[in-house]
């Protein structure tokens, strides 16, 4: 009997500390995607994107999509995080 109460266990954390722990942990890539979407060239990107969803969104049929500005935000972005996110990972 003791041994089946070990199994039953076996799978659960009995320490709260480790789940503390992986809560506490932030991903690098996406603190950094915040700090470059705020810099000067992404800012300017990002509201050209958001002028032509506002575009988009105003009509009601239209052939025209924002993947363009999309992916100029996202290139933009990624630009400057590939720059900066492997000199702060361990």
């Amino acid at each position: 009997m003791v041994y089946e109460e070990k199994m039953i266990t076996n799978g659960e954390p009995e320490d709260e500390e480790e789940e503390e722990e992986e809560e506490e942990m932030v991903d690098p890539l996406e603190t950094m995607r915040q700090k470059c979407a705020e810099t000067e060239h992404c800012v300017h990107t990002q509201a050209r994107l958001e002028q032509c969803e506002t575009r988009v969104n105003s009509r009601s049929a239209t052939e025209e999509d924002c993947t363009e500005e999309l992916f100029d935000f996202l290139h933009a972005r990624d630009h400057c995080v590939a720059h900066k996110l492997f000199h702060s990972v361990k």
